[in-house]
């Protein structure tokens, strides 16, 4: 397996995900500050890159979006 081929490494990977009592996935207040504070570093390290704009900034964020929805997705199904 060569670089190119091993799985991409979200951000949001790292948050975990537990169920509440109706079995629906929550997010804890911690990794929810984390999460939004791990936003504001990216936008800090795009901030002085000419080749970066919001639009770009936002599309990175969508797919850490997607990636732990997926995420939650999984851990509800294999909860049930």
């Amino acid at each position: 397996m060569t670089d190119d081929d091993a799985p991409v490494r979200h951000a949001s990977d790292s948050i975990p995900i537990v169920t509440a009592v109706d079995g629906q996935p929550i997010m804890r207040v911690d990794a929810a500050v984390a999460l939004l504070r791990a936003i504001a570093e990216s936008h800090r390290n795009l901030a002085d890159d000419p080749d970066c704009d919001l639009r770009t900034a936002a599309a990175a964020i969508d797919l850490e979006a997607d990636a732990l929805e997926v995420r939650a997705i999984g851990y509800t199904r294999a909860s049930a």
